[in-house]
């Protein structure tokens, strides 16, 4: 195999696929980047057996043939050529590799191609294909609601409903619930009978991390693996087996008196009252009047915060307290410039609802 290729066009790609590999593995070869030439490209291939991550670089082709080469070294290597530079890759005998430029030679031992573990292979019969834009805003408003509590494996990702004529994503801890709805178009095979799917953290973090506003990003599912097509990358990975919770059913409806706020400016007074909170004192407490909204902390050993807000209320009174960090997450992730929640009383879960179909979910705390 021999290449030639820009830097800045190779370091993407090798980004795109890096955080794929592993160095703690038993097994040496999940350390490396697979290299293959497919036409005019270079495939840049990762796995870590739960995800593969493909991304094709455009090269000029002199000699065909595949690799595979360490991940870090061959990254760390890329980085430190200088820019607007032409790269020169040689696979030799051996799984040697000459890496090039002008003055700057590098030779790393690789593995043969032999070795690296064969993605799956998909059919497109199941698949669905929606704009990135619009799968990244839903990932963005849902996935960190997402849990990391690994004895609850089956909420250690989020839940993709597809059909009839709309994607939902769900995700929750059991303390939250985050759901994003939108309109796509459905193959009538799937209309008939919707597929539910629910994606592990890591693919929906890598997720987030490659989609752009470019085109569209085509999902092609099979019974235990999913596929993202987003173009030049493809994601692969294995799906959470199990039955998410009914999340329909802690939704509460939707409640006639609302607080009304600018969302700016209730994200930074949360910020604020959040330097205040500790392990053992974790609540923030929000008092609700008419027209007005106090956001207060009391940490003994701290100290005190308050800070009050104009809101449009004309509600009854209350007071309660919430998760700090619960808030700054769904109030990050939007884009509106006022937010509208839902809140009924101490005991019951505070709500945030939208027009286009997203809903979140908070329970309240106790306030000590």
């Amino acid at each position: 195999m021999k290449v030639k290729c820009d830097k800045e066009s190779l370091l993407n790609g090798i980004q795109v696929v890096y955080s794929t590999t592993t160095l703690k593995s038993t097994l040496p070869i999940l350390s490396n980047i697979l290299l293959e030439t497919k036409k005019d490209s270079i495939r840049l291939t990762a796995t870590d057996l739960d995800i593969g991550i493909i991304n094709d670089v455009g090269v000029r082709i002199e000699v065909e043939g595949a690799v595979t080469i360490p991940a870090k070294r061959f990254f760390d290597i890329i980085k430190e050529i200088p820019n607007d530079k032409e790269i020169i890759i040689a696979a030799k005998k051996n799984n040697i590799v000459n890496i090039e430029c002008e003055n700057l030679f590098f030779k790393l031992i690789g593995l043969p191609k032999e070795e690296f573990p064969k993605l799956p292979e998909f059919k497109d019969r199941d698949s669905v294909v929606v704009p990135q834009q619009l799968l990244k805003k839903m990932l963005a408003t849902t996935a960190f609601a997402m849990s990391y509590d690994q004895t609850r494996y089956v909420l250690n990702g989020s839940l993709f409903i597809i059909g009839p004529k709309t994607l939902k994503v769900v995700a929750t801890d059991g303390r939250r619930l985050a759901v994003a709805e939108s309109a796509i178009q459905v193959p009538k095979e799937i209309e008939k009978a919707p597929k539910g799917i629910i994606v592990p953290a890591k693919a929906v973090s890598e997720l987030l991390r490659t989609l752009g506003s470019g085109n569209d990003v085509k999902i092609v599912f099979s019974e235990n693996q999913v596929l993202f097509n987003l173009g030049h990358t493809t994601i692969i990975s294995r799906l959470i087996e199990g039955e998410f919770p009914k999340y329909e059913q802690v939704v509460p409806k939707e409640a006639k008196d609302k607080l009304k706020v600018n969302r700016e400016n209730l994200l930074l007074a949360v910020k604020r009252a959040n330097i205040l909170t500790s392990q053992e004192s974790q609540a923030i407490k929000l008092e609700l009047f008419k027209d007005r909204l106090v956001i207060s902390k009391v940490t003994p050993e701290l100290g005190e915060s308050r800070e009050e807000l104009s809101v449009e209320y004309s509600g009854p009174g209350l007071v309660m307290g919430f998760n700090p960090h619960y808030l700054i997450d769904v109030l990050k992730s939007m884009d509106k410039p006022e937010v509208a929640i839902e809140l009924t009383s101490a005991e019951k879960p505070g709500v945030i609802r939208t027009e286009d179909g997203y809903v979140y979910v908070v329970l309240p705390m106790q306030i000590t």
